[in-house]
């Protein structure tokens, strides 16, 4: 079960840090945008450090403060939930 979680943990921030990117490819070519939610139930279901870490390499949505507060405090929820289930 260990060995499953940590590449559910893997790719699940993977596929985060490439959907916040090609929203920040969307959004500077002005089409469609990926919503806001969806960014946001990826980084609730173990991808906020995929999203964290493509909010400050692509410079997207950190001066939204449901971003900037938000991202965090779910990245902590998925660090205890994590911890929890590994040890």
């Amino acid at each position: 079960m260990h060995a499953a979680l940590l590449i559910w943990l893997f790719v699940i921030n993977c596929i985060a840090y490439i959907v916040m990117s090609d929203d920040k490819n969307r959004a500077r070519r002005k089409r469609d945008r990926i919503p806001e939610k969806t960014l946001f139930l990826l980084a609730l279901i173990g991808g906020a450090l995929g999203i964290l870490v493509g909010m400050y390499r692509k410079r997207h949505k950190t001066k939204h403060a449901s971003f900037k507060y938000g991202i965090p405090l779910l990245l902590f929820l998925n660090a205890l939930l994590y911890g929890y289930f590994l040890r």
